[in-house]
């Protein structure tokens, strides 16, 4: 019998669009599971854009109030895509009320919001997720299934990035990811987030970090409420500053030994989306970028000095999750279909009340790194991961 969930989605920007479609994917891309996600309601605070995700998204409702989201008896979901400012005012409604909630990262404009919205949903015993959609490829789940096994031996290096081009243009209009009011952290948040919970899956916690930031363009045109993304473009109207970091990067020490760095920037010119990791082990190396997803090069020498140097994997039925997309090798996945891995990963926490991963348990492990990073932009110096979480002991260091 199917397990019917009730889905409300709040902020329907090309985010929030991208979580709906996701939720509707799952019945045809994951046939023998028994949930069904029922698409309720959805709200923005410009109306056109509720009503459009209503009609092409197949909710049964729109509003321009998030609170009726919340206080919807049919809503056992709340997906939160709103801007950053608004995550812990609606994810403490939403676990008060009960609900189960996803949220695009990152979780709280500041580590310190994360954290106190990791603490009402643990409070509330509601099932979380969080949009950490790369980690989902099956190429990264097979090469994680591959370091698990030992098949790299002990981890000695891990560098891990996300550069992108979508602010490299002066002329990027100023939308909310570049304000602090709105969006608290820039790169640190929005891009740093991706890399410190890739380097958390696939190599682990991070003892102490030295860090820096810089923002390369100070100004930039205003956005048109409701129109657009923060990839629009706008070379007319007036300008404003840009008020958060446009580049972060650090040299890290994980916990367990392995030595490395962590990058991200969204001005660099160049890249267009390059989420991309290496790491390196006693036995082997491995390294994966989200430009082509769909390719994995893995060095595992089998000692006769014939075959010495990396080989190209390429996505497969035999990889986690590809078969369910379809039956041919090759034939690639696309980011839309990691969405819909991640919304099933979710509502499969739901329905049987067993909590996964990625939750704001891992929310919060990523902002306890990015905590350690801001405070050495201050100090200048290596600073020691600390657990930001409520309740535990002050300076206590991170277990996640």
């Amino acid at each position: 019998m199917a397990r019917t969930i009730g889905i409300g989605v709040i902020g329907m920007g090309w985010m929030g669009m991208v979580h709906s479609h996701s939720y509707r994917q799952i019945p045809d891309t994951f046939e023998g599971s028994d949930i069904q996600p029922r698409m309720v309601i959805c709200a923005d605070d410009v109306e056109a854009r509720a009503r459009k995700a209503k009609a092409l998204q197949g909710f049964e409702r729109y509003t321009t109030d998030w609170r009726k989201v919340i206080s919807d008896p049919d809503v056992q979901v709340v997906d939160i895509t709103a801007p950053n400012h608004l995550h812990v005012e609606i994810a403490t409604a939403a676990a008060k009320a009960g609900k189960h909630i996803m949220c695009e990262k990152p979780v709280g404009r500041s580590p310190q919001e994360t954290a106190e919205i990791e603490y009402v949903a643990r409070k509330a015993g509601v099932m979380t997720g969080v949009g950490f959609n790369y980690r989902w490829a099956p190429l990264v789940q097979y090469a994680y299934q591959l370091i698990q096994s030992g098949k790299i031996g002990t981890i000695t290096h891990y560098r891990g990035r996300f550069f992108s081009m979508y602010g490299s243009s002066p002329y990027s209009v100023l939308s909310w990811r570049f304000q602090r009011d709105y969006a608290g952290m820039g790169t640190l948040g929005d891009l740093m987030s991706h890399v410190a919970d890739m380097a958390h899956m696939i190599c682990g916690p991070v003892k102490r970090v030295v860090s820096t930031s810089h923002t390369y363009i100070k100004q930039r045109p205003l956005a048109v409420k409701g129109e657009g993304t923060h990839f629009t473009l706008r070379k007319d109207g007036p300008f404003g500053d840009v008020e958060n970091e446009d580049y972060v990067g650090a040299l890290v020490e994980f916990e367990n030994g392995a030595h490395g760095s962590l990058e991200a920037c969204r001005v660099i010119f160049g890249p267009k989306c390059e989420m991309a990791w290496e790491i390196n082990g006693t036995k082997g190396a491995i390294s994966w970028n989200f430009e082509r997803m769909n390719e994995l090069n893995v060095y595992l020498p089998d000692g006769d000095g014939v075959h010495d140097g990396y080989t190209r994997i390429l996505t497969a039925p035999e990889h986690p999750f590809h078969a369910n997309f379809n039956p041919a090798s090759a034939t690639g996945l696309g980011y839309n279909d990691l969405k819909t891995i991640e919304a099933y990963q979710f509502l499969k926490s739901v329905a049987t009340g067993k909590q996964g991963q990625p939750g704001f348990a891992e929310a919060l492990a990523v902002a306890n790194l990015q905590d350690a990073m801001s405070r050495s932009w201050k100090s200048g110096t290596w600073e020691d991961v600390v657990s930001l979480r409520k309740g535990a002991r002050k300076g206590q260091k991170q277990t996640s």
